[in-house]
């Protein structure tokens, strides 16, 4: 079972505060999750911790699933090197990609959420 919402990233506290130290375990908790709504987490038949699939138009990603405070339908990646998997690349000429409002297929996996350099090392 799948659920298509909108995805949204952003700047968090714990990204910011580790941003300079990629490739350490306590970046890698900072950015590899997504939050979803109780209701659409419950649709999926999540508990906390379990990992989904998040596609886009633009790639996928594997990360791991968090309740959230968020209105049924929308999702929240942290900015980070799993937001950039899935977001749109192209800048319009800003300099900067689009990180709000993007179409997103979730599901539940058995997949393994890849380390930071793992996924680097796979683009």
């Amino acid at each position: 079972m799948a659920v298509v919402v909108e995805l949204i990233t952003g700047r968090t506290l714990d990204q910011g505060a580790t941003v300079e130290e990629k490739l350490t375990e306590e970046y890698f908790k900072a950015v590899s999750y997504i939050e979803l709504n109780q209701e659409d987490f419950k649709q999926l038949n999540l508990k906390e911790g379990d990992r989904v699939k998040v596609t886009t138009d633009f790639g996928e990603v594997v990360v791991f699933a968090k309740k959230a405070e968020l209105p049924k339908g929308v999702v929240f990646i942290p900015m980070g090197p799993y937001a950039n998997m899935v977001i749109d690349p192209a800048t319009d000429g800003t300099g900067m990609p689009q990180f709000k409002g993007i179409k997103a297929k979730i599901e539940k996996t058995e997949e393994k959420v890849k380390t930071i350099k793992e996924l680097l090392e796979a683009i």
